[in-house]
């Protein structure tokens, strides 16, 4: 589905971001991984190189502007383009309204919107000259339903869907496609802190009754970079299980 497609995946140490560099690989997808540290993705990149091509990394805090335009630059000299790009790195900190610091609001929207934004307009550069190209951000059913103690965490995910909506009206013309998923409650190190009687109350609210997996979320990813979605732009697609908020 993917052959020849190269594409970067943000946030590929772990959970969604790690399931989708595999399964992109598995596609044939000449997989760009990024990371905090070589550490941090060196599970990801034996991984990947089980199943598909060797693949690229790029070691960067996507808070680091600078930093990022050099892993761009690096990009472009070792494949010239770029594919796709899976925008997956997040962070997640919970806190009712009155109690979260202002610092750990900042922190969020820097993360989950800036680097964002920052890396679609670097991605498009070497995009441009594609027929066709495609762009999944990483939301969240809280960015689209809100819930009980995550209202920052919440408005940076609802900031996400807001700029790819945006980004896709913006982009049609020039080939670029662009899409977001919005999971449920994955099992990952993310929600790995829902415990006891808070993993139950959860589990209720699902109606298939059972907690997603990364790879069913990399899957839906797989759909949308891949050419079966060719007519499919600004798009939300919820990964959720029938979650009720």
């Amino acid at each position: 589905m993917l052959n020849n497609k190269v594409i970067l995946v943000t946030g590929a140490s772990r959970g969604i971001g790690q399931a989708t560099a595999i399964v992109l690989a598995e596609a044939g997808a000449q997989v760009v991984i990024h990371g905090r540290s070589e550490e941090s993705i060196a599970q990801t990149e034996a991984a990947v190189a089980e199943v598909g091509l060797v693949p690229f990394k790029v070691i960067y805090d996507v808070t680091d502007e600078n930093a990022m335009k050099q892993a761009t630059i690096a990009m472009k000299k070792q494949f010239g383009r770029l594919d796709g790009l899976v925008n997956n790195a997040g962070v997640m900190h919970e806190g009712l309204l009155g109690m979260v610091k202002t610092e750990v609001m900042q922190s969020m929207l820097d993360v989950n919107v800036t680097a964002v934004l920052q890396h679609m307009q670097f991605a498009t550069r070497l995009m441009m000259k594609n027929e066709t190209s495609s762009i999944v951000n990483v939301s969240s059913i809280i960015g689209v339903k809100g819930a009980e103690g995550s209202s920052a965490y919440s408005a940076s995910k609802a900031a996400v869907i807001g700029l790819t909506l945006s980004a896709a009206k913006e982009w049609a013309m020039k080939g670029i496609r662009v899409n977001a998923v919005a999971p449920g409650f994955i099992e990952t190190d993310l929600t790995a802190h829902f415990e006891g009687v808070k993993k139950e109350i959860v589990l209720n609210s699902i109606k298939m009754h059972r907690f997603g997996q990364a790879e069913e979320v990399a899957n839906v990813i797989l759909f949308l970079l891949s050419d079966m979605s060719s007519y499919v732009t600004g798009q939300v697609i919820g990964v959720d299980g029938g979650m009720v908020i």
